[in-house]
């Protein structure tokens, strides 16, 4: 099994952030702001522009994907930036591949 050398709590907190993970990357909106998050850091201006969606709206999937630690903000003057936590891709990328033949 995959997290046999990983304590109960670890295993607890990856169990946790999973469902928050997925209840994120269920909504087509938060997947494109991550796709937009590949290429580097952008304003919460810069993203919403490149939705036809209210700026609230755009503020809620950043927030829930704040929430799901997917994305992380940096406050820079009267800007707010976004960028990609790939720590949470690392472990979702670990968790999936137990189910692949090769394991780890």
């Amino acid at each position: 099994m995959l997290y046999l050398d990983i304590s109960l709590n670890r295993l607890v907190v990856i169990v946790i952030g999973f469902q928050e993970t997925f209840k994120a990357l269920s909504d087509p909106v938060r997947r494109d702001i991550l796709t937009m998050l590949k290429n580097g850091r952008m304003s919460a201006g810069d993203i919403a522009s490149k939705f036809d969606i209210t700026n609230a709206t755009v503020s809620y999937h950043l927030s829930q994907l704040k929430h799901a630690d997917l994305i992380y903000e940096t406050k820079i003057k009267n800007f707010v930036y976004y960028e990609l936590n790939t720590t949470v891709f690392d472990d979702l990328i670990l968790w999936i591949k137990q189910f692949s033949k090769e394991g780890l």
